[in-house]
């Protein structure tokens, strides 16, 4: 049994020997893919890279394999098409537009909040030119590339003074550097957050040298709590707005007013990190209420921190507003220069906040807020559209299921605000969901859903008007391909 074991094997070994002997050398299967329509347009660095990881990929293949090897795997067509292919992906971008039918607005997989389309277009005019960057163009003399947001988001909060840079966990990193370094800050133990990849607020504090002291319980802490934490090397007394999740039942916490009153009374100032924060009260608009930047600044908060793609609905930045005294010394950091952000961030940055000069111009011009409030009536019409546009396919192996379903605000805000929504949910006779789930992933542009009960789903709040009919293509290329 032994010997008969060892024979088939040797004869295995000498068939997918013979069979690697018919690989067409890289040579020549570059010059019939270079013969190809459209290869021209590709560099040839790219086409040879291409046609040995074929060769490669084909190798492993036949010597992995248990079983038979057939010798169609080395066929001269079958290898130049899987080259092609590899060329056409390595040419492509890896960072694309997808369409979000998730239902989650502030997607931080797939690129949080959305620039409304004026501003796309001044920063596509900003990015491809020369620009007045760090140039005061009325005095002829080198400027602060801040100002061109800095007023804006003065006149727009009521603070002092403010300033950029690039997320707000750099925008906390560098408050915390500049104000408290080899100092205490006392913090509430409930307001202790991590946010996406585990990063966390003690991370952060222990980075910037400050020293964390944690007052309170995780569902209660009081006034007294902080004043009991305070000594001669209190630095700070911090408040984190827990903006990605929410505590019921048994809880209280110390208003903002409270601690600004206490740090008064020590001469301490107050940091507030609203994490996302909104410059209009979206209560009036049927959510549940948040703090709003105004109202943290009319509390009397000394430094407060954002980030500028959540509920902002601008671009990644953290936004640092407060005393000018204070934000005069967070900008003589030398950490402040390596956590700046370009001229392409301004340029979006300041593009969303011109347009929050009228509420009701913002609401319906940037994009995260109009989905925020988005009537039903509105969801309820395109998923109407859509599913008229998939019946007319005429398909009898497609399924086509209208679903209410609740939207998620995402993007760590608003944790438990149910958003009612339409979706649209697709079956394919004979098609597993997963199968159809990866053929609208791959599609390009990519869509991408989720998959409940066996059934692929598309949301109606995320999907944009224009992304209907590209979703109506992208299943009738299913149904044929597939």
């Amino acid at each position: 049994m032994v010997q008969i074991a060892e024979n088939s094997s040797f004869l295995m070994g000498e068939k997918k020997h013979a069979i690697l002997q018919k690989l067409p050398g890289v040579d020549r299967l570059l010059n019939l893919l270079e013969r190809r329509p459209g290869m021209e347009e590709i560099p040839r660095s790219v086409l040879v890279r291409s046609v040995r990881n074929v060769l490669e990929g084909v190798r492993r293949e036949i010597l992995e394999r248990d079983g038979n090897v057939k010798s169609d795997l080395c066929s001269e067509e079958r290898l130049l098409s899987m080259a092609e292919k590899a060329a056409y992906k390595a040419m492509s971008h890896n960072l694309r537009r997808v369409i979000n039918a998730t239902g989650v607005i502030v997607h931080t997989n797939l690129g949080r909040s959305l620039l409304p389309p004026s501003v796309a277009k001044h920063l596509v005019e900003v990015s491809s030119r020369y620009s007045n960057l760090e140039f005061d163009l009325e005095k002829g003399t080198r400027g602060s590339r801040y100002s061109c947001v800095e007023n804006l988001l003065c006149e727009l909060t009521g603070v002092e003074s403010a300033l950029v840079v690039n997320n707000n966990a750099a925008a906390v990193l560098l408050v915390l550097d500049t104000l408290a370094k080899g100092k205490e800050v006392i913090v509430s133990r409930g307001e202790l957050i991590e946010i996406g990849g585990s990063f966390r607020i003690p991370d952060v504090m222990a980075w910037s040298g400050a020293h964390l002291v944690e007052v309170g319980t995780t569902n209660r802490t009081h006034i007294r709590d902080y004043e009991q934490a305070i000594s001669d090397q209190t630095a700070l007394l911090m408040k984190v707005h827990t903006s990605n999740y929410s505590l019921v039942g048994f809880t209280a916490e110390v208003p903002l007013r409270k601690l600004v009153d206490l740090g008064a009374k020590y001469d301490i100032p107050v940091i507030n990190d609203l994490g996302s924060g909104n410059l209009i009260d979206l209560s009036e608009y049927g959510l549940q209420k948040e703090p709003t930047v105004k109202e943290t600044v009319s509390a009397g908060a000394h430094v407060i921190t954002f980030s500028g793609d959540k509920m902002l609905g601008g671009p990644q930045a953290g936004i640092i507003l407060g005393k000018k005294n204070l934000i005069d010394q967070i900008k003589k950091n030398p950490l402040n220069r390596a956590l700046r952000i370009d001229k392409m961030t301004l340029a979006a940055l300041e593009g969303v906040l011109r347009i929050y000069r009228e509420e009701d111009r913002a609401v319906s011009q940037i994009p995260t807020l109009q989905m925020l409030t988005l009537p039903l009536r509105t969801i309820n019409a395109r998923a109407l559209r859509l599913r008229n546009r998939l019946k007319k396919l005429g398909e009898s192996r497609l399924k086509i299921l209208r679903i209410n379903a609740s939207s998620r605000v995402g993007g760590g805000a608003l944790p438990l605000q149910d958003l009612p929504s339409r979706c649209i949910g697709i079956k394919v006779d004979g098609i597993s969901v997963n199968a159809v789930e990866t053929f609208m992933r791959m599609f390009k542009p990519p869509i991408i859903g989720r998959i409940e009960d066996d059934t692929f789903i598309m949301d109606l709040r995320t999907i944009q008007e224009e992304e209907i009919p590209i979703i109506a293509a992208a299943v009738e290329r299913m149904l044929k391909d597939l």
